[in-house]
C-alpha cells in the first residue's frame, strides 16, 4: 500500500506516518517544513518513507508524489490561532489553494482521500454536543479570528461538491483539540504550552477567565480513528467528528497539569485582548457528538486526559535530557 500524507512532518501527520510504516505501508510525505519538523520523521529510514519538500499547492510537487498512490490524507494547513492572526493572507491561501490542488489531483486519479478539517468550523455554536449537521455560527469578517474556521468550511464545501459532481471518494473529519507528544506550544496549542511552563517553573498563563471548556483527544486515538475511517466505504461523502467527548475547563486543565508535574508555577490569567488581539472572541465550550464515528468505525477516542498529559511530560523531559547530553568533543 502507498499512502500520501500532506503535512506529514507535522504533529498529527508524523504519528500517522508512524502507524502506516508500522503496518508495512510505503509512505510519501509532502511538507514545506514551515511548521513541521524533520525531527518528527528522523527515526524512520528511507526504505518505506519518501519525503518531498515543497508546498501541497505546487502542481509539480503533486506530480512527483502521486505515483501509484492508494490513499491520501490531506493534513497540510495553516496551524494555530497565533499563526492565523499574524499571517492571515498567507494562512488563507495555504488553506484554500493547497486543498483545491490536492482534491483536483486526487479526483483525477480516483484516489481515496481523507481531509482533516476542524471543530473550529462550528464557530460560536454553543450547543451542548456538536453534531456534524449542526449550524456554523461565525463573527464578522472584520475579525481575523474567524478566518481559519471559514477557510476550512470552504474546503469542506469544495470536498462535498467534488464528491457530488465527480464521485470524489473523500471523507471530511473534524478534529477536536488533538494533543500528545511532538505537539508544540509555539502556535498557541494550550496543553503543551501549559506543560512547558509548569516544567520550567514559569507562570502558567490561562487566557480569559479559564471557565471555557474543551475536549482533548490523544493523538494516538485520532490516528486510530483516521485509519478506520479510511477503510470504511460508508464514510465516503460524509463529515465525521473525531474527539474525546469529555470536557474540562482550561482552569482545571492548568491545575491538573500543575499537580501531575508537581510544579511550583503560579496560574496567571491573561485577557484575550492581550493574548491575541482586541475584540478576540473565544468559544465557551466545544464538545463533539461522536455517534457517527462509532457507527462507521466501531471506535471512539477514550484515552484519559491524565494519561495524555503524562505522555507529553515524559516526552518533553526526554527531549530536555537529550539536549543536555554533551556531544562528542572536537579538537
Amino acid at each position: 500500500m502507498r499512502v500520501l500524507i500532506t503535512g506529514g512532518a507535522g504533529f498529527i501527520g508524523s504519528h500517522l506516518v508512524d502507524r502506516y510504516i508500522a503496518d508495512g505501508a510505503d509512505v510519501i510525505v509532502i511538507d514545506d517544513f514551515s511548521t513541521g519538523s524533520r525531527q518528527n520523521l528522523a527515526h524512520h529510514g528511507t526504505s518505506h518513507l519518501t519525503v518531498i519538500e515543497g508546498k501541497a499547492e505546487d502542481r509539480s510537487v503533486l506530480d512527483e508524489a502521486f505515483v501509484r498512490v492508494d490513499l491520501v490524507y490531506h493534513l497540510a494547513a495553516a496551524v494555530g490561532v497565533f499563526e492565523i492572526l499574524r499571517r492571515p493572507l498567507e494562512s488563507l491561501r495555504t488553506n484554500l489553494d493547497a486543498t483545491e490542488a490536492v482534491f483536483e489531483r486526487a479526483t483525477r486519479d480516483g484516489v481515496r482521500t481523507v481531509f482533516t478539517s476542524t471543530s473550529e468550523v462550528y464557530g460560536k455554536n454553543g450547543k451542548a454536543r456538536l453534531a456534524e449537521t449542526d449550524d456554523s455560527i461565525y463573527g464578522p469578517t472584520t475579525a481575523n479570528r474567524w478566518l481559519y474556521a471559514v477557510s476550512k468550511a470552504v474546503d469542506e464545501f469544495l470536498a462535498l461538491a467534488t464528491y457530488r459532481e465527480y464521485g470524489f471518494p473523500v471523507t471530511i473529519v473534524r478534529l477536536f483539540n488533538t494533543t500528545g507528544p511532538r505537539q508544540t506550544g509555539a502556535y498557541g496549542m494550550v496543553v503543551p504550552r501549559l506543560i512547558q511552563q509548569a516544567l520550567s517553573g514559569s507562570p502558567m498563563t490561562v487566557f480569559g477567565d479559564g471557565s471555557q471548556t474543551r475536549c482533548f483527544t490523544n493523538v494516538r486515538d485520532v490516528v486510530e480513528a483516521l485509519v478506520r475511517i479510511a477503510a470504511a466505504p460508508a464514510a465516503i461523502g460524509r463529515v465525521v467528528n473525531i474527539g474525546q467527548p469529555n470536557e474540562v475547563s482550561i482552569e482545571d486543565l492548568a491545575e491538573l497539569i500543575r499537580t501531575i508535574t508537581a510544579s511550583s508555577s503560579t496560574i496567571e490569567h491573561v485577557p484575550y485582548a492581550v493574548a491575541y488581539e482586541p475584540g478576540f472572541e473565544d468559544m465557551r465550550r466545544r464538545v463533539p457528538e461522536v455517534e457517527l464515528l462509532r457507527e462507521l468505525t466501531g471506535f471512539v477516542p477514550s484515552t484519559p486526559l491524565e494519561a495524555t498529559i503524562r505522555e507529553i511530560v515524559t516526552s518533553l523531559e526526554a527531549e530536555l535530557t537529550e539536549s543536555l547530553v554533551p556531544g562528542p568533543r572536537t579538537a
